[in-house]
């Protein structure tokens, strides 16, 4: 926000020579702009940091939606398991983002590779970052983390899950973010030395750094542990292992929706920056874009999901429909803020055909994802990095990415492939960084046997064997003190 300015020679000069004490009537009107000016600066940081925080209780809000999702997916005999690890990733995340991920992230200056500073936090608040920057930060990484929780669910020992997410908030997905997103990163946007390309890359929201690192996480983990027992017959074939709760899926699926909008438009930081002072037109109409592209992919996917599987299956299945939304939304994170509205609808159509295409190839590699999260994340959230490179218009860059004029834009609205380019080196960094750290951290938890439950246990259920008890009581009214009743899982039903 323009400061006021005020000179008291100036204005005593305004007053004429028949003005008694011309100069300290100037300085006390002076001195009252400079405290209206003051003011108007204090209103404009409370504001922004009050929107900040607020898009923090929203993106947190999404580990409810991650809890209740993963919930119904899995079955009745797994779910305390799964909602503690859920419980789990946000506290430990806690705990490691603050001691080490927020530094690794953000802490500049430093090199492109990784922060050097603000390490629990010293030195916060300062002109860069506040309390409310890191509240907000440390939803994103819980919520890269919740991702791969899904992916290795109903076989999983505790203390893998404790490991695995300690270590992907405090320093896998740390310096991924740190490299699209803090000014010092070698690749991010926000750079103000060399660009990468003349453009670097434009991953708003964090359709790479947040869901491909949980999906590719989530991808080496489920890859190492091997499918559930029962999920491929003798022959081979794909059996249906349904999660017990479409209810708590689509709950589940809402909250996320919800939260979505403190993820995508929250990722501004800050709304009170008009692009033309005294216009209706500032950064409030870029949020609130970024609202409408995220909801329009979202519906386009789940639309585009809900006939696909019913041309594929012959059914109207609303877990296959969740999941398609939750893809387009995956798919939109990166490019949000850069693209047309019309823009996103192209890019749900394409995510829930990817979103079908990857589980697909899951089933033809006898690969199980309980939630089908590293389709989901991994497989949609690099579509969204490609579709931001072919669809991100020039006005908005300029408008959100400041400080270049006349960067690179998609190669589809006329901006060369120069922007392609960033983002194809993007996918292939975030790949090879996980595989370089996640692949062999689960790998060395499975030599030590510290990765997979028992047989017994797996097929026990872990809320029985691991977690002291069945998470819901079936009784039988009939009796006066009730006995427990075993829950019989639907088998599967070969055609003849």
């Amino acid at each position: 926000m323009a400061s006021l300015n005020c000179s008291a020679g100036q204005l005593a000069s305004l007053f004429g020579p028949n003005t008694t004490n011309a100069a300290a009537a100037a300085e006390y009107i002076c001195g009252q702009f400079s405290v209206v000016s003051d003011k108007f600066t204090d209103t404009s940081y409370a504001v922004d940091s009050t929107y900040l925080l607020f898009s923090a209780y929203l993106v947190f809000s999404m580990q409810l939606g991650f809890a209740m999702l993963c919930a119904g997916s899995v079955r009745a005999k797994n779910t305390m398991n799964i909602m503690l690890t859920n419980v789990l990733d946000a506290a430990a995340g806690g705990i490691f983002y603050y001691l080490f991920g927020f530094a690794f992230a953000f802490g500049g200056p430093s090199n492109g590779f990784i922060g050097k500073h603000f390490f629990g936090l010293k030195e916060i608040p300062s002109s860069s970052y506040d309390y409310s920057s890191f509240l907000y930060q440390w939803a994103f990484a819980i919520a890269a983390a919740g991702i791969t929780s899904g992916s290795i669910a109903e076989r999983t020992q505790f203390v893998a899950y404790l490991i695995y997410s300690s270590f992907l908030t405090g320093f896998v997905y740390p310096v991924v973010s740190h490299w699209f997103w803090s000014p010092d990163g070698w690749a991010s946007a926000f750079n103000t030395g060399d660009l990468l390309f003349g453009s670097g890359v434009i991953d708003f929201a964090g359709s790479g750094v947040v869901h491909m690192v949980g999906g590719f996480a989530g991808l080496y983990g489920a890859l190492i542990e091997g499918p559930r027992i029962g999920r491929f017959d003798h022959s081979g074939r794909a059996v249906t292992l349904r999660g017990h709760s479409a209810s708590l899926v689509v709950l589940g699926t809402f909250l996320l929706w919800f939260g979505w909008y403190g993820f995508n438009p929250g990722s501004f930081n800050k709304i009170l920056s008009p692009y033309t002072s005294g216009s209706y037109y500032g950064q409030w109409s870029a949020v609130g874009r970024t609202a409408v592209t995220t909801t329009l992919a979202g519906c386009t996917a789940a639309l585009t999901t809900l006939f696909g599987k019913r041309f594929l299956s012959g059914h109207w299945n609303v877990t296959d429909v969740c999941n398609g939304l939750l893809g387009g939304f995956a798919a939109i994170t990166a490019g949000c803020s850069v693209v047309e509205p019309w823009a996103a609808i192209i890019c749900g159509f394409v995510a829930a055909l990817v979103l079908i295409g990857c589980n697909k190839l899951a089933e033809k590699v006898k690969f199980d994802d309980p939630l089908e999260a590293a389709q989901l994340h991994g497989g949609c959230g690099a579509w969204g990095v490609i579709f931001t490179a072919l669809f991100a218009t020039e006005k908005y860059v300029n408008e959100v990415y400041t400080g270049k004029p006349g960067r690179p834009y998609g190669l589809f609205m006329g901006g060369g492939g120069k922007l392609l380019a960033a983002h194809i080196i993007q996918i292939l960094v975030i790949i090879g960084w996980v595989s370089a750290t996640m692949g062999p951290l689960f790998f060395i938890l499975h030599k030590l046997k510290l990765l997979r439950i028992s047989e017994e246990d797996e097929l026990a259920g872990m809320d029985m064997t691991r977690h002291g008890g069945f998470a819901y009581v079936y009784e039988d009214d009939t009796h006066k003190h009730g006995i427990q009743m075993r829950r019989i899982e639907p088998s599967p039903t070969t055609p003849n």
